[in-house]
């Protein structure tokens, strides 16, 4: 099951993504049964649902895909973006060298303004996007509150995933020594196009990713090849911090990002950036720097 957030005539909602291309508006559906739900993540958050009786919500709710403008699908995380940094062996070296292959988890964060829709132009200042880059990653949504979990029950605390588009200006990055800047420009964390429901996914440590800028493939790599695993992070992250539905974790990109090309590769004006993972679609995206 894919959950998605959209505008409808002006009208912020979420619902499902259906195989045919329509969207069971829940937002009107719940509405109606007198239980208002604002948003993806307040409906997350309420862990009251139930996957067979979504399916059964009656097609009066359903809109085509072609009418709404899809949004990220939770377009206000209510805390950063957690990001996983070097894992996977091969960008950990294009970055360096085989000494920079982490012996722990490296955890950095992106803010929340950094997230944008599927499909939509990000928009960047000129004098600060020297060298932009892409980075394209599996991202896990937290389905439940937890701290202190053990890594054999983190699945279990695991929604669903979607992909995410780590875009990074490698200067600022430099310049300040750490991540959160250079990680934080606004509209870097472009989210999407769905949330795909964990029921959906049968192994998320087999899926291949593939990033493509301007049609010419850059990175393609399978999480097969994490350093890390989903619940090792999920253990890491919570043991002495709550994690909260709705929360997100990008678990790191391939090796093939701008910087890793000699010379660099970095985005430029109008490149188009798409970031592929099986079952879960394709996240499109439009760099102009103004």
């Amino acid at each position: 099951m894919k959950f998605v957030s959209f505008r409808n005539h002006g009208v912020s909602s979420f619902g499902i993504w259906k195989e045919d291309n329509r969207i069971v508006n829940l937002s009107a559906y719940y509405q109606e049964q007198g239980n208002h739900i604002p948003d993806l993540r307040s409906f997350i958050q309420s862990g009251k649902f139930d996957l067979a009786e979504l399916m059964e919500v009656p097609s009066q709710y359903e809109v085509d895909v072609e009418d709404v403008q899809l949004e990220a699908p939770i377009p206000r995380p209510s805390k950063n973006v957690f990001c996983v940094g070097k894992n996977y062996r091969d960008h950990a070296i294009e970055m360096g060298s085989e000494k920079d292959i982490p012996a722990h988890p490296m955890i950095f964060t992106k803010a929340p303004t950094t997230v944008s829709a599927p499909n939509s132009v990000l928009a960047f200042e000129n004098e600060l996007c020297n060298a932009l880059d892409y980075e394209g990653e599996l991202a896990v949504v937290i389905g439940k509150q937890g701290k202190g979990i053990k890594s054999d029950e983190a699945m279990n605390y695991v929604f669903g995933y979607t992909i995410i588009n780590d875009i990074t200006e490698r200067d600022i990055q430099k310049k300040h020594g750490q991540f959160f800047v250079g990680k934080s420009l606004d509209a870097s964390c472009p989210m999407g196009p769905v949330i795909l429901h964990t029921s959906a996914v049968l192994d998320p440590h087999q899926l291949p990713i593939k990033t493509t800028v301007n049609g010419e493939l850059r990175q393609s790599g399978n999480t097969s090849d994490f350093i890390f695993n989903i619940p090792e992070l999920i253990h890491v992250l919570s043991k002495g911090m709550t994690l909260e539905a709705g929360d997100i974790i990008a678990t790191g990109t391939p090796a093939g990002v701008g910087k890793g090309f000699k010379p660099p590769k970095f985005l430029r004006d109008g490149d188009v950036v798409e970031i592929q993972i099986e079952g879960i679609g394709t996240l499109r995206n439009e760099i102009r720097k103004r």
